[in-house]
C-alpha cells in the first residue's frame, strides 16, 4: 500500500507564507511525476505545479513568480514553497503522485488526504 502524508497546511496572513511537504511512504518501485492539485470550495480541482523526477517543473500562471516546487527523490518528498500567498489562495491542497508498484506493472496515480491551506487577516 502508497501512501502519500502531507504536512505543513495551516492559516497564514495576505502576503504570507507556507510550505507544503508530501512524502511517499510503502512499496513501490519508482516515481515519475509528483506535484500538487488545490480545490478551493465550489470550484474544481486544478493543478498548481508539479515536478518530474529529472527536475522538470511545471506551474499554473496563477501562481508562477510565487510558489516553488521541489523534490528530494532520496526521500521521496516533494515540496510547495508557497509566498506572497493571496485569498484566492485559499483551498485544499492535494499531492499526487504517478508511481509504478513494480518492474512490470504500469503507472498509477496516487492522492494524498489533502490539507487545508488559509488565508485570512
Amino acid at each position: 500500500q502508497v501512501q502519500l502524508v502531507e504536512s505543513g497546511g495551516g492559516l497564514v496572513q495576505p502576503g504570507g507564507s507556507l510550505r507544503l511537504s508530501c512524502a511517499a511512504s510503502g512499496s513501490f518501485f519508482s516515481i515519475n511525476l509528483m506535484g500538487w492539485y488545490r480545490q478551493a470550495p465550489g470550484k474544481q480541482r486544478e493543478l498548481v505545479a508539479d515536478i518530474t523526477s529529472g527536475g522538470y517543473e511545471n506551474y499554473a500562471n496563477s501562481v508562477k513568480g510565487r510558489f516553488t516546487i521541489s523534490r528530494d527523490n532520496a526521500k521521496n518528498t516533494v515540496y510547495l514553497q508557497m509566498n506572497s500567498l493571496q485569498s484566492e489562495d485559499m483551498a485544499v491542497f492535494y499531492c499526487y503522485a504517478t508511481l509504478k508498484r513494480s518492474r512490470t506493472s504500469g503507472w498509477a496515480e496516487v492522492w494524498g488526504q489533502g490539507t487545508q491551506v488559509t488565508v485570512s487577516s
